[in-house]
């Protein structure tokens, strides 16, 4: 078997065989009890190899994402959300909202639904990526991490607005655009909307094109509630109001 690359089965086949004697299964039976157990195993390290490179910064699922403290989005929009057939059609996703309000959360909930589904999920700062493209011609880890955003199914880019780029930083974030598009999804997540993103990257005309990709095929929501955090903020001193 480990010469057939059955490893996982090899080292279960002593409780296999047990199994089937204590329940005197047929021989046909064993035999898909065994390739059962080789692609179940087989899938569940896929999947945790995904989780290891979408490198999300923390896990949270949409069923944690509180609903009812976000009144701009509705159970209905978020189902149609879960239900990820806007990766198929390669939608994209704008999460705007200022801080604290879900929109990471949300992104990464949605992330994690896609991953066990079967899609390739990346998740990046802005700060991240850019660094990444900068170095991509010069170190391997750059190399190999460029590579698996570009064949994801669903990028997820945090914090749009976080810094601004020089011209070369927003040409390489336009290129890499331009590789995506067509080809996968796109969440963002920014405290400004598109409209104000030329502030950003600085180039009104690169601004035009990026823009020109991603609103293609675009759902915008508004997260326009108070700050989670802020809301839920714990002191030293106990409960206090923030005017405190």
């Amino acid at each position: 078997m480990r010469t057939l690359r059955l490893a996982e089965t090899a080292n279960h086949l002593p409780k296999l065989i047990r199994e089937a004697e204590e329940k005197e299964v047929s021989f046909t039976q064993f035999l898909l009890d065994v390739t059962t157990f080789e692609q179940n195993r087989r899938e569940e390290k896929q999947l945790e190899k995904r989780f290891k490179w979408a490198t999300f910064p923390f896990y949270s699922t949409l069923e944690e994402f509180n609903i009812q403290e976000q009144k701009s989005l509705s159970n209905k929009k978020l189902n149609q959300l879960k239900d990820l057939t806007w990766i198929e059609q390669l939608y994209n996703i704008i999460l705007l909202g200022p801080p604290g309000v879900g929109k990471t959360h949300l992104s990464i909930g949605l992330g994690i639904e896609a991953l066990n589904q079967g899609f390739k999920v990346i998740f990046t700062t802005m700060g991240d990526l850019i660094s990444v493209l900068k170095t991509e011609e010069i170190t391997r880890k750059a190399k190999t991490r460029m590579k698996r955003i570009r064949e994801a199914d669903l990028v997820i880019i945090d914090d749009l607005m976080f810094m601004a780029m020089d011209k070369q930083e927003a040409n390489m974030f336009f290129h890499l655009i331009n590789d995506l598009y067509n080809q996968a999804s796109i969440i963002l997540t920014s405290n400004k909307g598109p409209k104000e993103w030329g502030e950003l990257l600085g180039d009104q005309a690169i601004t035009t094109a990026i823009l020109d990709r991603i609103l293609h095929r675009v759902e915008i929501i508004h997260l326009n509630e108070d700050s989670w955090r802020m809301k839920h903020r714990k002191t030293i001193f106990g409960q206090q109001s923030v005017s405190n």
